[in-house]
């Protein structure tokens, strides 16, 4: 077993951080509290419940958004992914991600702040080649700005990037976050 640093404790903290201040995301978030409260380990990808991953939402300043296409489900999404054992808190976990899969240094960002800009749960289809059963990915999203450009992709995982107008976030309360948040 992979002993990983995230916390149950710190991904509670976290959610309670973010509910602090969006306070109307409760009801979707309510079951993750669940999880937590009946045991689940959520840093774990072996927790088929739900578990938790990091995304980023880089911005240039002229306020596109950077995509990925993504391999494995062959759709356009913001950098992001599972939890490492050297990741020491979800920030952390983001910023991994973020650098492996687009190559952009970490010292070419800035956070906005060091908590989520947006938690999202959504489902994940079941993967045969991996062994892993449908799923609920608990996506904790962080907000970057950059001026950099994109160096060189991690292609077991990506096959292309492109910055995006912010208007085509398909979710329409992420885009809202961000949107506040970069004022």
């Amino acid at each position: 077993m992979i002993d990983l640093a995230i916390t149950a404790d710190h991904i509670r903290t976290t959610i309670h951080g973010y509910l602090d201040e969006h306070p109307e995301e409760g009801p979707a978030l309510t079951p993750v509290l669940g999880l937590l409260d009946d045991g689940a380990d959520l840093a774990s990808r072996k927790e088929f419940r739900g578990h938790a991953t990091a995304g980023a939402i880089l911005v240039r300043p002229d306020g596109r958004a950077l995509h990925i296409h993504h391999l494995a489900l062959d759709k356009w999404l913001l950098p992001g992914g599972h939890l490492e054992p050297q990741d020491g808190t979800l920030f952390d976990a983001a910023l991994r991600e973020l650098t492996e899969e687009t190559g952009i240094p970490a010292d070419a960002v800035t956070a906005t702040a060091d908590r989520p800009v947006h938690i999202d749960v959504h489902p994940i289809p079941a993967n045969d080649a991996k062994g892993e059963l449908d799923h609920q990915h608990i996506d904790f999203r962080f907000l970057f700005r950059t001026t950099a450009d994109v160096h060189q992709l991690q292609t077991e995982e990506v096959t292309e990037a492109a910055w995006h107008d912010m208007k085509a976030l398909a979710d329409k309360r992420l885009w809202r976050s961000v949107a506040a948040a970069l004022r």
